[in-house]
C-alpha cells in the first residue's frame, strides 16, 4: 500500500522568531562599515597607504559581508510573510528587485576590496599608487555610495508604502522610512554615514515585527490545546 504522504497545499509556517534575521543583517552591516571606516579613508583617490597598515579589520569587515546578505535574504523573506495575500505583483517586483540589487552591488563590492587585500599580500610593491589599484577602488566606492545606496533607498521606500497600504507593520513606522529613503535617494552624498541610515531602518522593523511575533498566540493554542 502506497502510504507517500502527499505535501502540495500545505503552508510552512514562519517561526515567530524570524524576524531575528533582520535585527543580525543590520548588526552585522553596521559592524562591517566599523571597520571599514576606521581603517579605510573616504577619499576613493587616496594612493592606498592604508594598505601598509595592519589589516586584521578590513579582513574582518570582509568576511562579515556574506553573513549579513544570507541575513538580509531571510529579512525579506520575513516581510513577504507578513504580506501574505496582501502582497501586489507591481510592488513585489520593485520589493524583491531593489533588495537584491542592493545584495548584488554590496557583494560585488566587498569582493573588490577582498581583491585588492589579496593582491597586496602576494605583490604589496605592485599595487599602492598603480593605476589598478585607483580603477579598483574607485569602482568600490562608486557601486557602494552610488548605485546600493539608491537601491537600498528604493527598498526603503516600497517597504513603508506597503506598510501605509496594508498595515502589515505599525503605520507610525512607515513615514520615518520614507523620510529616510529620500534622503539615501537625494542627499546620502552629503553625509559620510548615511549608509548606516538602512542597516538602521531594518533594525526598527525587525525588531518591531519580532515583538508583535512574540505576542501573538498561535492559532492552535487558543482552545487551550498544547503543541508539540
Amino acid at each position: 500500500m502506497d502510504q507517500t504522504v502527499p505535501v502540495t497545499g500545505k503552508h510552512l509556517r514562519t517561526p515567530r522568531a524570524a524576524a531575528i534575521a533582520g535585527i543580525l543583517f543590520a548588526a552585522l552591516l553596521i559592524l562591517a562599515l566599523t571597520l571599514f571606516l576606521s581603517s579605510v579613508p573616504k577619499d576613493p583617490l587616496e594612493p592606498g597607504a592604508w594598505l601598509t597598515a595592519p589589516l586584521g579589520r578590513v579582513v574582518l569587515g570582509i568576511n562579515l559581508i556574506p553573513f549579513a546578505g544570507i541575513a538580509f535574504l531571510w529579512f525579506i523573506g520575513v516581510v513577504r510573510d507578513r504580506l501574505a495575500e496582501a502582497e501586489d505583483r507591481l510592488f513585489a517586483t520593485v520589493f524583491l528587485g531593489s533588495g537584491l540589487l542592493f545584495l548584488g552591488m554590496l557583494f560585488i563590492a566587498g569582493a573588490v576590496f577582498g581583491a585588492i587585500v589579496t593582491v597586496h599580500v602576494a605583490k604589496p610593491e605592485a599595487l599602492i599608487n598603480s593605476p589598478t589599484f585607483a580603477l579598483a577602488r574607485a569602482f568600490a566606492y562608486n557601486i557602494v555610495n552610488i548605485y546600493a545606496i539608491k537601491m537600498a533607498g528604493v527598498f526603503m521606500m516600497i517597504t513603508s508604502t506597503l506598510a501605509i497600504r496594508t498595515g502589515f507593520v505599525a503605520r507610525w513606522l512607515a513615514i520615518p522610512g520614507l523620510v529616510m529613503a529620500l534622503w539615501l535617494l537625494f542627499g546620502s552624498h552629503l553625509f559620510d554615514l548615511s549608509f548606516a541610515v538602512f542597516p538602521a531602518w531594518v533594525l526598527l522593523v525587525s525588531t518591531y515585527i519580532l515583538i508583535d511575533n512574540l505576542k501573538r498566540v498561535p492559532p492552535n493554542r487558543q482552545d487551550g490545546s498544547t503543541t508539540r
